[in-house]
């Protein structure tokens, strides 16, 4: 199977195996990092595994290409459909009025309060740890920023593309995004990002930055019984 068709285990058990908790069937991220988790496939010994994972009143989410198979003991909270995209040609950065500064532990409480308000995908308040960052500063406020998630060979995701309200129309979310793109791009990695399908915007606004549509994918919100059963 394609690495893209399940990139959180691809990250797991690759580039992001230092954030990691799990064993060889299933893993997750750890609690302060992301919400995401995996099963390496989709067997009752894997869905068996990735069901330990879960706590009562944690949701995780899954994230992959295949159908959602789902562990017994486990209630679903919410499914969705996304796409993936995949960079189709170099992405190269533009320059702007506004300066792109690199964003890291010392900004993670704005970071979080940004990415709470607008909602780009879960975000805690370590995720900025799963990669290098960017954001824009207008005023002192953290105005946008945009970032990498998941990572393994040869692929880069593109994730918290997000403007606070007060900055939008800017064009910040895509020179952002070209930035993210174009720094993926120059290490050899192809910059890849997922989207909600009901997302029109964001996908009209990464077609115009040169990602091209891949496939759908499958989104799905877990939770463990409180029972256990």
């Amino acid at each position: 199977m394609n690495q893209l068709d399940r990139p959180v285990w691809a990250s797991l058990t690759s580039a992001h195996a230092h954030l990691a908790q799990g064993d060889a069937k299933a893993k997750c991220y750890r609690p302060e990092i992301n919400r995401f988790a995996s099963a390496c496939d989709d067997d009752d010994v894997s869905l068996d595994a990735l069901a330990r994972l879960l706590r009562p009143a944690q949701p995780v989410f899954i994230l992959q290409v295949p159908e959602i198979g789902i562990p017994s003991g486990v209630t679903v909270v919410k499914t969705a459909v996304g796409v993936q995209m995949v960079a189709a040609e170099r992405i190269e950065t533009l320059p702007g009025p506004d300066r792109l500064i690199a964003l890291g532990d010392a900004d993670a409480e704005e970071m979080l309060a940004l990415a709470t308000l607008t909602q780009p995908g879960p975000f805690l308040r370590d995720t900025h740890r799963m990669g290098q960052f960017v954001g824009i500063r207008i005023d002192g406020r953290l105005a946008a920023m945009a970032g990498e998630r998941f990572r393994f060979p040869g692929y880069t995701e593109v994730s918290a593309v997000c403007t606070h309200p007060d900055f939008r129309g800017r064009g910040l979310a895509s020179r952002l995004s070209r930035h993210v793109a174009a720094a993926i791009a120059a290490r050899g990695d192809t910059a890849f990002l997922h989207a909600w399908q009901s997302n029109t915007t964001a996908i009209r606004l990464y077609e115009a930055l040169g990602f091209r549509l891949r496939c759908e994918v499958n989104v799905a919100v877990l939770e463990r019984n409180a029972d256990g059963g």
